[in-house]
């Protein structure tokens, strides 16, 4: 048991990295990217094969986020200054092109067989009592950084049980945010649990759930910074009216091309960590489910929020375990009917969402760009 939640943590983290360069393209940007996988793809195999040739595995990374950016370049340079419906053609169009590169170039990326056997992070690193307790504590400031931004995320919520013009009080919202604040405290402290276990009793998964941590804080930290900055509040201001921003004499194509680039820069970090989980890299990895479940946790936590994006993350992949393994002993559906079963949950509960909060769990209302 132990050994899944270890799992479940890795794709916690990965894809929390993966979904939050997803929301500075579209949350804070207004960028439709339906093909976010791409950027995944493209670090992914960048990483395993410069590994495989003996490079380092943080320059290997790097690389990989590097030519994940230049992907996000090309893409940009040709569609940017196009209508955001083209940009959402052409990004899902690509996605596909380069998964059927990866699965018919055999000499490069073997194929349907996959690339196998190669270099992974702290695969030969055997801690002794010393450097058990050094990652615990670190798991432990990691695990009271992810609660601080929680309280953050939900006070921003708190705020909006009144009403912008303050002419009437709405509990709901106040009850909402305690609702939604307990479910997500629970959830991370049964994460640190688990992973205090696993560090304890020390192997490569439970390092690579560390490493995968202490990257998605690094960049949610970065990214906190980032839209917090002037230069956040421009891409803002390009998300709710790319006119207004250019009347103030901001170039809005070079910005849109920065966060788009940034964006993809981060998928690719998360492609590299998607490939060491995996330990063998498959096309098969990268199709299109994977950008829509990003858009699932983006859409679920909020979008325009960094926190409600690691909320929506946790939230999907607990609803993802819990159904796996708990909804087929129910009896209503035979193992093959499962799968669908759950799909259709998941897209119930979006379609219900919508409705009672479109923002998301943590986003803003006043926020909002869905439908626009």
């Amino acid at each position: 048991m132990v050994g899944y939640l270890v799992f479940l943590t890795i794709s916690i983290g990965l894809f929390a990295i993966f979904a939050l360069g997803l929301n500075l393209q579209w949350g804070f940007t207004g960028l439709i990217n339906f093909g976010h996988v791409a950027f995944m793809t493209v670090g992914a195999y960048t990483t395993v094969l410069l590994s495989s040739l003996g490079v380092p595995l943080i320059i290997a990374v790097l690389i990989g986020a590097l030519v994940a950016a230049l992907l996000g370049l090309l893409i940009g340079m040709s569609t940017l200054r196009l209508r955001e419906d083209y940009l959402a053609i052409v990004t899902i169009g690509v996605s596909e092109l380069l998964r059927l590169i990866a699965l018919n170039e055999e000499w490069l990326t073997k194929g349907a067989f996959g690339i196998q056997r190669y270099q992974l992070p702290l695969e030969r690193f055997d801690p002794n009592g010393i450097g058990k307790t050094i990652a615990i504590g670190i798991l432990t400031i990691l695990a009271i950084f992810a609660v601080w931004q929680l309280w953050q995320g939900l006070k921003n919520q708190w705020r909006e049980s009144r009403e912008i013009q303050g002419k009437s009080y709405q509990p709901r919202k106040k009850i909402g945010a305690i609702i939604w604040g307990a479910i997500a405290f629970s959830l991370i402290l049964t994460v640190y649990i688990n992973s205090f276990l696993a560090l304890s009793d020390y192997n490569y998964k439970a390092g690579l759930m560390l490493l995968v941590l202490i990257t998605l804080a690094i960049i949610y930290w970065g990214l906190q910074l980032l839209v917090n900055s002037p230069w956040g509040r421009v891409l803002k201001a390009i998300r709710e009216d790319e006119e207004i921003a250019r009347a103030l004499g901001k170039n809005v194509f070079w910005y849109k091309l920065q966060a788009f680039m940034l964006g993809g820069a981060i998928a690719g970090v998360a492609g590299a960590f998607y490939a060491w989980q995996l330990t063998t890299v498959y096309p098969s990895n990268f199709e299109p489910i994977v950008t829509f479940n990003a858009w699932t946790m983006v859409v679920l936590g909020g979008a325009g929020s960094n926190a409600g994006t690691l909320l929506g993350v946790i939230i999907f992949w607990a609803y993802d375990a819990l159904t796996r393994f708990y909804l087929p002993q129910l009896g209503l559906v035979d193992n093959s009917s499962a799968g669908a079963l759950r799909i259709m949950i998941i897209g119930l509960i979006l379609m219900v969402l919508m409705i009672w909060r479109p923002q998301g769990i943590l986003g803003k209302k006043e926020e909002l760009t869905l439908g626009k």
